[in-house]
């Protein structure tokens, strides 16, 4: 059973930056490490991508996996469900942007993951940590870089 993770993060630059950040598919692999290529499959309303693959790195292998997204939130909140996986049969989260003082953005995190082959809990919590607390720290960088 997947359980869901939520990691918090201050972020020096306005939630709108975080959400253009967030939405910009197409240039994942320009700053987030294990991405290695996105494709768009479809796109939504006002021409948000809708249902997206991507090919990253994990478990010191390739993987590859589709996600639905949900912008009905944005800009406060942009969320998505896995629909295809390799490695993983769930792979569910949201980012969450929220003003905070001087201009910066409270960015919570939260995602389930449930991987295909059994692993012992510790070591799924581990990976799961590891992707979220690197997620978070790359979104930091490219939003604060103004990029």
């Amino acid at each position: 059973m997947a359980e869901q993770a939520v990691e918090h993060l201050l972020v020096g630059a306005p939630p709108e930056r975080c959400f253009a950040v967030v939405a910009d598919l197409d240039r994942y692999p320009e700053w987030a490490a294990d991405i290695k290529s996105v494709t768009v499959l479809s796109t939504g309303d006002g021409g948000r991508p809708a249902r997206v693959e991507f090919r990253a790195a994990a478990f010191g292998r390739s993987t590859t996996y589709a996600l639905e997204y949900d912008f009905s939130g944005a800009p406060g909140t942009v969320a998505w469900k896995l629909v295809a996986g390799d490695l993983t049969s769930k792979l569910d989260g949201s980012y969450h942007f929220e003003p905070a003082a001087d201009g910066a953005t409270e960015v919570t995190y939260a995602l389930e993951v449930e991987l295909r082959v059994p692993l012992p809990g510790f070591i799924k919590r581990r990976a799961q940590s590891r992707i979220m607390h690197t997620a978070l720290q790359e979104l930091k960088v490219r939003a604060e870089s103004g990029a």
